[in-house]
């Protein structure tokens, strides 16, 4: 079947269309985010997220290029949704992880000076680059993507300085952490 046949079919709402289109697209492309994720589950998700939405936008979708390129191009962005909302959860885990460690080794007013100038001997200890990065995160509030941009770095840069720094500091102070 040739795709503009099968394009029109699915515009219809042809089920036997939307079949073909599936079994013939689905293991490549879950295949083609694997090799992008390195997992199987994410990757059929992502897959059968994209045919719905396919099938759910068939009467006002516009295919410019060819169909199996729309199904690649439509996964691929779906996966890099996925990779932002990811590193939103990261940098939210991180910054739990700091308040967490904060509030834990300052509970008592009496001790706060005392494991305030810890914390800051700590800190300096940290590598310089290190150092930087979550000084600029955690006391000056700049988010990664600033950091990265006003250093030069790439924002994963940024994310593994600020984990590293976290876990030099949980590992530091004594405190279990989840």
């Amino acid at each position: 079947m040739s795709e503009e046949k099968l394009l029109k079919k699915l515009k219809k709402g042809d089920p036997i269309a939307y079949k073909y289109l599936f079994s013939k697209y689905y293991n490549w492309l879950c295949n083609y985010i694997f090799k992008l994720s390195n997992d199987y589950s994410l990757s059929e998700d992502i897959v059968q997220e994209t045919f719905i939405y396919i099938w759910e936008k068939r009467d006002t979708i516009l295919i410019t290029s060819s169909l199996k390129n729309y199904l690649f191009k439509s996964c691929h962005n779906r996966f890099l949704q996925h990779i932002k909302k990811e590193k939103v959860k990261l940098h939210s885990l991180d910054q739990i992880q700091w308040e967490t460690i904060f509030d834990t080794y300052f509970d008592q007013e009496n001790e706060y000076d005392t494991n305030l100038k810890k914390v800051n001997a700590l800190i300096k200890k940290l590598p310089p680059r290190c150092k930087e990065i979550f000084i600029k995160s955690k006391f000056e509030k700049k988010k990664y993507k600033d950091i990265a941009v006003e250093l030069g770095i790439s924002i994963k840069t940024v994310e593994v300085q600020i984990s590293k720094a976290l876990r030099f500091l949980k590992e530091n102070t004594n405190i279990f952490l989840l």
